[in-house]
């Protein structure tokens, strides 16, 4: 299995080779790809919408960061702050666009 950047991000956080400082500031830097599902199609999308189906895991996006809290690779704190700099690279990126109309 290859890993994504997010997975060696938090790889080199526990193998002490990057500080959690200097992963959340690349978590900062980078482009997360959007998780919002799309729009349904058809009455058959809209029914598994409705019913809740869960969307796939997208490599390279913050399920990684949630699989690693769910492993246990993070401690609560790290998941905070983590979560805290992806949340921020999107909000960035969300205002870039906003921007940009």
């Amino acid at each position: 299995m290859s890993g994504t950047e997010v997975t060696e991000l938090i790889a080199a956080l526990r193998a002490g080779t990057l500080t959690l400082q200097e992963v959340a500031s690349r978590f900062r830097d980078r482009d997360w790809p959007d998780r919002a599902p799309p729009a349904p199609r058809n009455y058959l999308e809209l029914a598994a919408a409705a019913q809740g189906d869960p969307q796939p895991d997208i490599p390279g996006s913050f399920d990684d960061v949630i699989a690693a809290r769910d492993r246990g690779e993070l401690s609560r704190d790290e998941y905070r702050i983590l979560a805290g700099a992806v949340a921020a690279a999107i909000n960035a990126s969300a205002a870039r666009r906003s921007a940009g109309r």
